[in-house]
């Protein structure tokens, strides 16, 4: 196999479930014994969280840049960055990687496209909600987004940054994810894409009113395919 570079800690809660559900990949694919070739940059997200002026993110894409470039001289031959909001550096990320850096949006839009998805609601972190940077990939892929709901982008940042990038997963923060994911199917959308990589504690995919698109499952796949020889994502 290839050897995969993750740069994570963001948090350390999603970065977990990363390295699980990669390995349950490989080892699906390739049998019991079989383990995935790895390489983990975890980084202290103190640093790197609810960035909001325009030299914080600036920061943050240098940060994530020596990261990268980091994972690559250890042997990494392609990387994930293992948050949906840290994608706006994305650019620059890439650039400074020199190897295939895997989107986390084109993932899951690649496979909403396989599904014949036509519409979604986006649930995540306020700046992944709201900013055209992720929304504009999804919409690449043929995907029609409905309007952000901004009454619940508050509520939805404190039990990510708050509850879920802490490792605390609340029936509070369920009831209230579940409520607004069959308002969602009442408005008219077809699925629901969880951007967040914490989201899947609360968000139960499998046990909805609508399809739900876990981006960092999608995003493990694809580092699972990549690392068994498809290049079918660097297309």
């Amino acid at each position: 196999m290839r050897k995969l570079g993750l740069i994570g800690g963001m948090s350390w809660v999603s970065t977990r479930d990363y390295y699980e559900h990669i390995n349950r990949g490989v080892q699906k694919r390739l049998g019991p014994t079989a383990s995935a070739p790895l390489l983990i940059e975890s980084l202290d997200f103190a640093d790197l969280m609810r960035l909001s002026e325009q030299a914080d993110w600036d920061r943050a894409g240098d940060v994530l840049s020596a990261s990268a470039q980091r994972l690559v001289a250890a042997g990494a031959g392609a990387l994930l960055i293992c948050a949906n909001s840290m994608h706006k550096v994305y650019d620059r990320v890439a650039e400074a990687a020199g190897v295939p850096v895997l989107h986390i949006a084109d993932c899951v839009g690649a496979e909403m496209k396989a599904a014949g998805v036509g519409s979604a609601a986006l649930l995540g972190t306020s700046n992944v909600m709201t900013e055209s940077f992720y929304r504009r990939r999804l919409v690449s892929h043929g995907v029609d987004l409905v309007p952000p709901d901004m009454d619940s982008v508050a509520a939805f940042d404190r039990i990510i940054y708050d509850e879920l990038m802490q490792g605390r997963a609340t029936r509070d923060a369920e009831r209230t994810l579940k409520t607004w994911i069959t308002r969602k199917a009442q408005d008219g959308a077809e699925a629901i894409v969880i951007a967040c990589t914490e989201l899947g504690l609360v968000v139960d995919v499998d046990a909805n009113v609508l399809p739900v698109f876990d981006s960092a499952r999608a995003h493990c796949r694809a580092g699972v395919d990549w690392l068994l020889g498809s290049d079918e994502m660097l297309r």
